[in-house]
């Protein structure tokens, strides 16, 4: 794919899990969540399968990597464990992203420049089974160039500053960190790697970041299943499906 082609939508079905985990059982099946968000239209699937197991636990990632033939991203902490299962697992590709216990979301990126000694062994050894290795990171520059030289092959620019000035209608602030995205994204592309983004994405301000050519993937979650709730899942996806396609010819909302 080159930067002038589409890019393709990720839908994260973690909290599909975190409803079912709220009152115990099985449903709502988050396998049933990827499923229907395939038949919309999604490009891939993304579940986080944290520490504390608060969402996604162990047997959605096998049921989801045998369940739904879409490409499977499989978030995860840089821990021995969680290596353990992504290597038992086996999927498309592995995101790797910082945890924190207390933390309600992912907060930040991976400071990948300070962590290159630990970060580059699971890289490696996630490599070498021929998984995809995407770091979850901050859109500044020194990180994509961190994440280049322990040999990544993908980096997912963090959206939530972004997400967070829009919400306060700051232009100024909009304007500095769609910029900062923008940067990274290109030198990321110029370097080499895959670009991806996501954390805080809508309908309302997907499209500015869409457009940006060098990303190749948005991984989209919390929105698109809380907006399932009023108008469906189905409609959600290919909602943000064609906002997103929208964005890459110019046909801006």
């Amino acid at each position: 794919m080159t930067a002038e082609e589409g890019c393709r939508l990720g839908v994260n079905i973690d909290h599909v899990a975190t409803l079912r985990n709220a009152r115990g059982g099985s449903l709502p099946d988050p396998v049933r969540a990827a499923q229907l968000a395939m038949l919309a239209g999604a490009d891939g699937i993304t579940a986080h399968l944290r520490e504390d197991r608060r969402h996604i636990i162990d047997t959605d990632m096998y049921r989801l990597k045998e369940e739904v033939d879409l490409p499977l991203n499989f978030e995860m902490a840089a821990t021995e464990e969680m290596l353990a299962i992504a290597l038992d697992v086996m999927p498309h590709a592995v995101c790797l992203v910082p945890e924190n216990r207390a933390e309600r979301t992912t907060e930040g990126g991976l400071d990948v420049a300070s962590l290159k000694q630990t970060l580059s062994s699971f890289v490696d050894r996630l490599s070498s089974a021929g998984i995809r290795v995407s770091l979850f990171i901050d859109p500044e520059i020194s990180q994509v160039q961190a994440a280049q030289d322990i040999g990544a092959a993908v980096v997912e620019l963090h959206t939530g500053t972004y997400h967070e000035v829009v919400l306060a209608t700051r232009p100024d602030l909009i304007k500095q960190e769609h910029a900062k995205i923008q940067a990274s994204a290109e030198e990321g592309d110029r370097l080499g790697l895959e670009i991806h983004a996501g954390h805080g994405l809508t309908f309302d301000n997907v499209q500015p970041i869409a457009g940006i050519k060098q990303i190749r993937e948005l991984n989209i979650g919390h929105f698109l299943i809380g907006e399932a709730v009023f108008m469906g899942l189905d409609r959600s996806v290919r909602e943000m499906k064609r906002l997103i396609a929208d964005a890459r010819t110019g046909m801006l909302v």
